[in-house]
């Protein structure tokens, strides 16, 4: 059964993104997404997009609609941008936390864009982003170059479609490495409901403390999950810290 991917196209609509001398971020971002698209497909991956077109979707509906179509992966890309042009170039990815396959995952696209040609600024950890914290599949944003640097964006036109392949190139050596992730796939439940106002305030009482919470109604019970992992010991170090935070838990696959 091949791997599923969800990509976002950052911003769009009435939310222009990052722009830089009527450069709108929201433009490059749709553009590449649906290049990147292409290629994962030609490769034997599943694809959905959050956006084809120019339309506005809030983060969190970005997130509901990745966990809706139980997508394996999700990628949202993006264009940097500093206070100061021309003062910063590079790529980076931003994680929820710097563990798991979603870290190993942004490590390689990064590799391949810096290949491309770019500045390579690592991989971040970014807990309250919306589209990391909220989507419940290993999730990635990559910000491809800095669109306020000249620099980034002579690399950006004139290699599109090489950074579109490299981009590609890191989530398939990814996969190539997962074996089989459906499989493995290890979740920490933190709850076990029939009510729905229990499951909802165990919900948001963990994730005002950053755990990345959601809710499976999926069955006879209501379950709170945290995480998603295809490594059992990165299951076993977020089950750790929520035990140190006064919950009862159960790692689950």
């Amino acid at each position: 059964m091949p791997y599923s991917v969800m990509l976002d196209a950052g911003h769009g609509g009435s939310d222009p993104g990052a722009v830089y001398n009527g450069r709108q971020e929201k433009d490059d971002t749709l553009r590449l997404t649906l290049a990147i698209g292409e290629i994962l497909q030609n490769n034997g991956v599943d694809v959905e997009y959050t956006r084809t077109t120019d339309v506005y979707e809030s983060p969190f509906e970005k997130a509901m609609e990745a966990n809706n179509a139980g997508v394996d992966f999700f990628v949202s890309i993006h264009r940097n941008s500093f206070p100061t042009d021309n003062q910063v170039m590079g790529v980076e990815s931003l994680v929820y936390d710097l563990s798991g396959i979603k870290y190993e995952m942004a490590q390689n696209i990064d590799e391949q864009l810096e290949a491309v040609g770019f500045v390579d600024l690592g991989v971040k950890a970014r807990p309250n982003l919306v589209v990391l914290k909220r989507t419940n599949m290993p999730s990635v944003l990559v910000e491809v170059g800095f669109i306020n640097s000249d620099t980034d964006n002579q690399l950006f036109d004139d290699n599109f479609q090489d950074i579109a392949e490299a981009i590609a190139r890191g989530i398939l050596d990814t996969l190539s490495n997962v074996g089989a992730v459906k499989e493995n796939y290890y979740r920490v439940q933190v709850g076990l409901y029939r009510n729905n106002r229990n499951a909802e305030r165990l919900l948001e009482e963990l994730l005002s403390q950053d755990f990345p919470a959601y809710i499976d109604n999926v069955g006879e019970y209501i379950r709170v999950l945290v995480g998603g992992y295809g490594d059992l010991n990165d299951a076993v170090a977020m089950e750790q810290r929520l035990r140190q935070a006064g919950y009862d838990t159960l790692i689950v696959s």
